[in-house]
């Protein structure tokens, strides 16, 4: 195991687990949008990894693109202002968008996002996670497809950092709290 994971208190998701997750909604995806034009939006940095393992389970025809959009800036906590560092570089009108994002917490950023792509004309946009904290919601957002509820801990790995570091990590894994405190 990398030194990395000197850092963790717990791996909460091993990878196996991960992938089993991705499994499951690259199905129900496949299955819900067989027959339309249908994009995946992901949310970087941290929905990168997520994003590319979901594309891989997805058995239909789909285009995909990235945004860069931020409430967090640097640090630990959401500061309630959403901005859009990278816009999307395609065209959405008349097509099914997903957004895809690791993890979500406060649904700021993903309740701007949904409404900033619904003014670009598509037939929809709907919201897929990897990881739902519901007890950290202050924007209520619908998600469509969740791929697990976990609890107010501070994760990090799988693309989800503290500082720009830990996306690298395998498994999802809470970080030791004396070094977010």
């Amino acid at each position: 195991m990398s030194a990395l994971y000197d850092d963790v208190s717990e791996i909460m998701i091993p990878k196996e687990r991960l992938d089993e997750i991705c499994t499951q909604l690259g199905e129900k995806i496949s299955e819900d949008y067989k027959d339309k034009k249908l994009i995946l939006v992901g949310i970087m940095k941290g929905g990168l990894i997520f994003l590319s393992d979901l594309l891989r389970k997805i058995t239909i025809p789909v285009e995909f693109g990235t945004v860069t959009a931020s409430s967090y800036g640097q640090g630990t906590s959401s500061s309630g202002q959403v901005k859009i560092l990278q816009d999307l570089d395609m065209e959405i009108r008349d097509k099914d968008i997903i957004i895809v994002e690791d993890l979500i917490d406060t649904g700021h950023t993903l309740k701007y996002l949904k409404e900033f792509f619904a003014l670009r004309g598509p037939n929809s946009v709907k919201i897929c996670c990897m990881l739902d904290k519901p007890s950290r919601r202050e924007k209520q957002v619908q998600v469509d497809y969740i791929g697990m509820e976990i609890p107010d801990k501070f994760v990090v790995g799988y693309g989800m950092d503290f500082n720009e570091k830990y996306r690298n990590l395998a498994d999802v894994c809470v970080l030791k709290e004396e070094l977010y405190k």
